[in-house]
């Protein structure tokens, strides 16, 4: 933000309030976020060497960001094992691996994306083999753990300059909670909540391994490792609900879940995709024109959403969706229509299958489209407004209360058709999916809360201490897992650099908000396109042109709580109690 112009927003806010006039709720709110927004920039009152200094801080910290975002996204490790090595992972992993002589013996090339690294920790009956996968994966990304250490420096710097005790104050002023020590009261509540659970869970997990250590003649410590987890939490599922994942995977194909999940967004939201002709960045980009359904003419457009649904070298290796073009008002009252793009890495076809998702995959991508949505179905006067430009922690709330969908037994039936039969699941096959989702749930959330934590406690830090042993301690004091060695897992925690510094915890926060949402209004029916329209224009329509928690009450007719959140979570369980 430039000093002139912030000092002539500064004259026109005055000369506003001295002229008596009477501002739209919006006009208002941009005028109190445009004075906000030059104060924690110092622009309000920092002296010119200050500013000066700020400025040479803020240069510095961007350029750390863009080199830590660079490695992470140019990473491209691997880890080659044998046949025999790989035991258990399903054959069309396998197929999708390249394959090499390493020596005198054939080895399959394993890298650290999803497709490959998912199957290969979740079903590999060798430890060693999980271990030695695990440890690279974790050690992928050392690099950036100088370039972490920098960008934490260089936010406790600006924070003091511009009279902040910490970052995490500076970070959390603009978001719902409105301070850190409101988020450790929150993650530490939550935590002592969770932690009976998932000490119950350990125990299941670790009763498994003794088991299976004990019949494959495996040592056996008592311990459960950080790569023990998915691959026992998998075995658990699998033999607590008999509940097949790899089987459960043939009855998503990715095109048949693409092509519903938008359908179903359609008839809910009320609008149509067309597929479109238009120059995208790589081949395997879909691009579509969104319209109104009824849309007899331009006046019933709305924007255009590009799919970048598959892996490839250099790509962002996660799921996430960007505002290309935002939407505002012009000044002679028409639209500048949005677009959005949504980037995942969904498994690509093999020889011997077509492309297959995990029901988790299956949920991302539901979650994902709806960040779509609210790009595209916003409609505010302000591009600072515009979709997705909510507070932090409450951004994920709207897109956390879709996945509820794919729990929902009319969604699961039409969301899946088996590759080879085209059968849908059947109504057993159903329930154990719903059951699923809360088996493990104290040890899975547990380790979400460890990234959390981490992410808090590097920023109220006053001072650079060894980031790497925090990473694991915290993993093994919250998230109950032990690990082998102290590998800076840090260095690949995206999260951190981007919007989501002090931001992880909005996951959870965001959700008790959620579940209230899809609870109160569309648990009775979510396929209601009056429930979907209510939704589109209480949440989606405003955008950030409101306060949250207006909007919140908005939508409910009520001040929100966390019961549905509780229930959701917990399973109902009787250790659960209000977490707000």
């Amino acid at each position: 933000m430039r000093l002139d112009v912030f000092r002539a927003q500064q004259a026109a806010h005055m000369h506003i309030q001295g002229s008596g006039r009477v501002l739209t709720p919006e006009e208002q709110r941009l005028v109190d976020k445009t004075m906000l927004d030059g104060a924690r920039a110092g622009l309000a009152f920092l002296p010119v060497a200050e500013r000066e200094k700020l400025t040479e801080l803020k240069k510095e910290l961007n350029q750390a960001c863009l080199e830590f975002e660079q490695n992470f996204n140019e990473e491209k490790g691997s880890v080659t094992f044998t046949l025999e090595e790989l035991k258990g992972v399903p054959e069309d992993a396998i197929c999708s691996f390249k394959k090499r002589i390493g020596g005198d013996k054939e080895v399959h090339e394993v890298t650290f994306k999803m497709p490959d690294f998912g199957p290969v920790t979740g079903n590999a009956e060798n430890p060693e083999t999980r271990r030695i996968i695990y440890e690279a994966f974790e050690n992928r990304l050392a690099v950036n753990v100088p370039v972490l250490s920098k960008v934490l420096d260089l936010r406790r710097r600006i924070a003091k300059l511009l009279g902040y005790q910490t970052w995490a104050d500076y970070a959390t002023e603009v978001k719902m909670v409105k301070t850190a020590k409101g988020v450790e009261q929150f993650l530490t509540d939550l935590e002592q909540k969770l932690r009976p659970i998932g000490l119950n869970d350990r125990l299941n997990l670790l009763a498994l391994k003794k088991k299976e250590h004990e019949e494959k003649c495996y040592p056996f410590d008592g311990e459960l490792y950080v790569w023990d987890y998915n691959y026992y939490s998998r075995k658990f599922v699998a033999q607590s609900l008999s509940l097949d994942s790899e089987l459960l995977k043939e009855y998503f194909p990715v095109s048949h879940v693409v092509s519903v999940t938008l359908e179903i967004y359609q008839h809910l939201l009320g609008v149509q995709f067309v597929q479109a002709e238009g120059e995208t960045w790589h081949p395997d980009v879909q691009l579509f024109a969104v319209w109104e359904k009824d849309a007899s003419g331009k006046s019933g457009f709305i924007g255009y959403c590009y799919l970048d649904l598959y892996p490839r070298e250099g790509k962002f290796s996660h799921a996430a969706v960007w505002p290309i073009i935002v939407g505002f008002e012009k000044a002679d009252g028409s639209r500048n229509f949005p677009a959005a793009g949504i980037v995942a890495n969904l498994a690509k076809p093999n020889p011997m299958k077509p492309a297959l998702m995990k029901h988790f995959d299956v949920k991302t991508f539901f979650h994902e489209m709806g960040h779509v949505f609210h790009e595209l179905l916003s409609r505010t006067r302000f591009a600072r407004f515009h979709g997705t430009t909510v507070a932090g922690d409450f951004m994920e709330a709207p897109s956390q209360m879709l996945e509820n969908w794919c729990y929902e037994p009319e969604v699961l039936t039409r969301m899946s058709s088996h590759y080879e039969t085209k059968r849908p699941l059947d109504a057993d096959f159903i329930t154990k999916v719903i059951k699923s989702r809360y088996a493990n749930v104290g040890m899975f959330n547990l380790r979400q809360i460890s990234y959390a934590m981490f992410d808090l406690k590097v920023h109220i830090l006053e001072e650079t201490i060894d980031y790497t042993k925090l990473w694991v301690d915290l993993r093994e004091s919250i998230g109950l897992l032990k690990s082998g060695k102290n590998l800076p897992g840090q260095g690949a925690f995206a999260h951190i650099i981007g919007d989501y510094n002090v931001g992880y915890y909005g996951y959870f926060y965001s959700d008790v908000f959620a579940a209230d949402m899809y609870a109160a209004v569309f648990k009775g029916d979510p396929f209601d396109p009056v429930r979907g329209s209510h939704y589109r224009e209480k949440i989606l329509l405003p955008g950030g042109s409101k306060d949250e928690m207006d909007m919140l009450k908005d939508f409910l007719g009520r001040e929100p709580n966390s019961d549905a959140f509780v229930q959701q979570l917990f399973g109902g369980s009787k250790a659960a109690v209000d977490v707000q």
